[in-house]
C-alpha cells in the first residue's frame, strides 16, 4: 500500500488510495465529489457518468450527476440522469433514493435548458 502524507491534498490522498484499488467504489464517488469542489465539473461528471455504467450502476452517481447538472443549469441532462436513476433505484429496490430523485425531479418543474440565463 501506497504510504499517505499527511501534508497531502484530499484529492491526492483519494488517488493514491485508489493507485492501490482502482475499482474501490466509494473512492472513485469521493474523488468525484472532491473534483466538483474544486469546480472541476467536466471530470466530475465524467468519473459520475463511470460509475452509472458499472454492475450494477453506482445509484447515488445519478442523484449527484443531476444535483450538478442543475447547478450548471443543464436542467434536461439533470432529468435525464434524475429518471435513469430513479429506474434503477427501484431496480435496486432502494426506494429512499427513488424518493429523493423523484422529489429533485418534480422540483424542477418548467424549467429547461432555455432556462440557463436565468
Amino acid at each position: 500500500m501506497e504510504k499517505i502524507n499527511l501534508a497531502m491534498s484530499r484529492k491526492e490522498k483519494i488517488l493514491a488510495m485508489l493507485a492501490d484499488d482502482p475499482s474501490d467504489t466509494f473512492l472513485r464517488y469521493s474523488l468525484a465529489m472532491e473534483l466538483r469542489s474544486e469546480g472541476d465539473h467536466s471530470a466530475s461528471l465524467e468519473k459520475l457518468a463511470d460509475l452509472t455504467r458499472d454492475t450494477p450502476p453506482y445509484v447515488p452517481a445519478f442523484f449527484m450527476a443531476a444535483q450538478q447538472l442543475v447547478d450548471l443549469g443543464k436542467i434536461d441532462q439533470a432529468r435525464t440522469q434524475l429518471r435513469d436513476g430513479i429506474d434503477q433505484a427501484r431496480l435496486q429496490n432502494d426506494a429512499h433514493a427513488a424518493a429523493e430523485m423523484s422529489e429533485l425531479l418534480a422540483s424542477l418543474g418548467e424549467f429547461g435548458e432555455q432556462d440557463d440565463e436565468l
